[in-house]
């Protein structure tokens, strides 16, 4: 309620005061009113790191949010009070606050921010990426760094004496053709240009820094021992993300000797199911004496690595034994205060829970020893996200469930129930929200599969078959999660509308085991297919979906799958295909990171042609007759627009099949524009009423002019 007689200054006084407010204070238990349409997306902030203030006391996060009238999200810093959960925006400008971290003595919230002032061309308000402070209060927001063309990474000393940073360098190669590549500059080199990293460290006390590594290397990701002896980096020859894929290493540089030494590799090189491994996450004990990082792999299980470290130097890196654990989430790893006990995040049936390994110890056979595994977040029913530990061991988190969007969390001891600090969109709190449920079945083959189903607020089992929509996740390796999600991929949106909507967690999903992961090996565009089937039909027979008004859609590998789908199965009115693939050997030769082609065909173009055509759904475009939307980025390195433009054209001129192709001027593998996402979601809804509902409704009686 806005009241008459205030002024401005006054009114903003007063909401300034109620957001300061604990939730319970303000917030009475609103009536669920609201129909949600698609322009409530634009309303969400999602919540993407988390950092516990010292004493545990407070929790600093970062949130993502759409502020008109600027084109792309922001990112600002807010704060909330554990004990009376009274919270507070700290940043307010459009400039993408992110990554905080406290100072040893919580007084000061340090963060990567690229603020920029009109007319600046010299840093810190040129717009590039700068390390600022702020108080926990919002006072005294000060510019830490001043460097050229910006810093990546940053890290402060345990201490707080020191802040560490990555900055980036031009470095033209040494060969027979430097002379020619530096003649024609402008021109764009495969190699031999390139930025290469140095690591820096800023004397917080006199503030001067200094130049502590400059290895002709490109640093990913950091992090500092806490004696400051050692600095452990996950380096990669070049920025192409292709170096990712088995060139990457972690590097440990010695302050001491001043060398570097990478981690012998074998272990995720040469003894790993694929070579083409992802290195992740570097983290330091306490102590100093393990080192914890992730391997990913594509198709494969991603594995948990612990190096282990003596005054002398580094004497081994042991494999967790993954028994206990499901597929861990990469670049979510915390040790224990004090203690030699992991915690990370892993994917389990469909929800991501914080696991403790405890006591790792130096083990046989490259396995690590360690005692139980704890399930921290043992007691909670939602998905869990960014976390982080307090001195004490005390759990802070973001957790989305069935009924809200990701909020900030507590939880004191393991296994304990949390407690919810944040209502970040209390615009939810009056929204009609989609029924949601884990459902399970069984493919050709015989193997349970689980999807998330959703239904539309209020149904009641029996009451009919809906108009249903197939949304594929993408990834593959990945999963859909049992919570709540609004996005432009249809999950909310079309529950909201009416429709049903399955998204099926296929072989070579997470969560469900190694099997169950590594079955797509050597089998896309077939176990994968039969699986989303079998869960279409599953919906057919149990009277959830209407066979005469079905949909099929999804992004990335769920576009590609969907291109899949309308090659095998002609019962869908419509597709939309997002950023799909359409040949294989063409998505190899063209995306950033091919080590996924090579890695689920079990081979390159000449070694494994027949598996790649078998897994192209080019080679069966004959047997499409779905109406098709294509959607794909203009500067989509992941899954270049040569897919896109190929389906379309297949369609359009030769197979006259209704198609419409929409490509977003700018944009990346994933929209970042407002005005994309929102004609993302009005090109689906349209494309879907015409085709599949036939301009009806979902009750299939004509809609009423307006």
């Amino acid at each position: 309620m806005i009241c008459e007689g205030l002024t401005p200054r006054f009114t903003l006084w007063l909401a300034a005061v109620f957001a300061t407010l604990a939730p319970s204070m303000v917030d009475a238990a609103p009536e669920r009113t609201h129909d949600i349409v698609a322009e409530d997306y634009f309303s969400l902030s999602w919540i993407i790191d988390v950092a516990a203030s010292p004493d545990g006391g407070q929790a600093v996060w970062a949130e993502m949010r759409w502020e008109p009238p600027e084109k792309t999200r922001n990112i600002d810093l807010w704060i909330v009070d554990v004990r009376s959960k009274a919270t507070r925006r700290l940043t307010f400008d459009f400039a993408a606050d992110s990554s905080p971290q406290w100072s040893p003595d919580g007084r000061w919230i340090y963060f990567r921010s690229g603020r920029k002032r009109a007319g600046e061309k010299k840093p810190p308000f040129d717009g590039k990426g700068q390390v600022w402070r702020i108080r926990p209060d919002g006072s005294d927001l000060t510019p830490v760094t001043r460097v050229r063309k910006g810093v990546g990474a940053f890290q402060l000393s345990t201490d707080g004496r020191w802040l560490y940073y990555v900055r980036s360098d031009e470095h033209v190669a040494k060969d027979r053709w430097k002379k020619l590549r530096k003649k024609h500059k402008k021109l764009t080199y495969g190699d031999g240009v390139e930025k290469m990293s140095q690591l820096w460290r800023l004397d917080l006390l006199h503030w001067r820094a200094d130049k502590l590594i400059d290895d002709k290397r490109v640093i990913n990701a950091f992090h500092v021992s806490p004696d400051g002896g050692r600095i452990a980096m996950q380096t990669t020859p070049n920025r192409k993300l292709i170096y990712n894929e088995g060139h990457s290493r972690i590097d440990v540089w010695n302050a001491a000797s001043k060398k570097i030494a990478p981690l012998p590799d074998k272990l995720w090189r040469t003894d790993a199911p694929s070579p083409y491994g992802w290195l992740l996450a570097p983290r330091w004990s306490d102590d100093g004496r393990k080192l914890a990082f992730r391997v990913d792999f594509d198709g494969y299980p991603g594995e948990t690595f612990v190096a282990t470290f003596d005054d002398t130097g580094h004497k081994g890196t042991q494999k967790l034994n993954r028994k206990w654990q499901e597929h861990g989430e990469g670049g979510r790893l915390r040790w224990w205060p004090g203690r030699h006990d992991l915690c990370l995040l892993a994917d389990s049936q469909a929800l991501n829970r914080v696991y403790c390994v405890r006591d790792i110890k130096v083990g046989k056979d490259g396995k690590a020893d360690h005692g139980d595994t704890t399930i921290f977040t043992a007691a909670e029913t939602g998905n869990v996200g960014p976390f982080d530990l307090t001195a004490k061991g005390r759990l802070v988190f973001v957790k989305s469930d069935l009924a809200h969007g990701p909020d900030v969390f507590v939880a004191n001891k393991p296994g304990t129930a949390s407690t919810r600090l944040t209502n970040t969109n209390p615009q939810m709190d009056t929204w009609k929200l989609p029924s949601i449920e884990r459902v399970a079945f069984k493919s050709a083959d015989g193997s349970r599969v689980e999807g998330i189903l959703e239904l539309p607020p209020g149904y009641k089992k029996g009451s009919g078959p809906l108009p249903f929509v197939l949304e594929i996740h993408g990834g593959p390796t990945a999963s859909t999660k049992a919570a709540l999600r609004f996005w432009i991929y249809g999950r909310t949106l079309f529950a909201a509308r009416g429709w049903a909507l399955l998204s099926v967690n296929y072989r070579g999903s997470t969560g469900y085991g190694d099997k169950f992961m590594t079955q797509l090996i050597g089998h896309k565009n077939d176990r994968d297919v039969e699986d989303l089937q079998a869960g279409l039909q599953a919906m057919i027979d149990r009277g959830i979906a209407d066979p005469k008004r079905m949909a099929v859609m999804g992004w990335s590998n769920g576009g590609y799958l969907t291109n899949c789908m309308i090659t095998r199965d002609n019962r869908f009115k419509a597709a939309s295909s997002g950023a799909g693939i359409f040949d294989t050997v063409v998505q190899w030769m063209a995306e950033d990171t091919p080590g996924h082609v090579v890695n689920f065909n079990k081979g390159l173009p000449w070694t494994a042609g027949e598996a790649m055509r078998k897994s192209a759904p080019l080679y069966n475009a004959h047997k499409i007759r779905t109406p098709t939307l294509i959607h794909v980025g203009s500067k989509d390195a992941r899954t270049p627009t040569v897919h896109s433009t190929g389906l379309y054209r297949a369609l359009r001129f030769y197979l006259k099949v209704p198609s419409e192709l929409v490509i977003y001027p700018g944009e990346p593998h994933g929209l970042r524009q407002y005005a994309h996402r929102k004609a993302k979601m009005a090109w689906d809804l349209a494309w879907f009423d015409h085709h599949v509902l036939g301009g009806k409704g979902v009750d299939g009686k004509a809609k009423k002019k307006k």
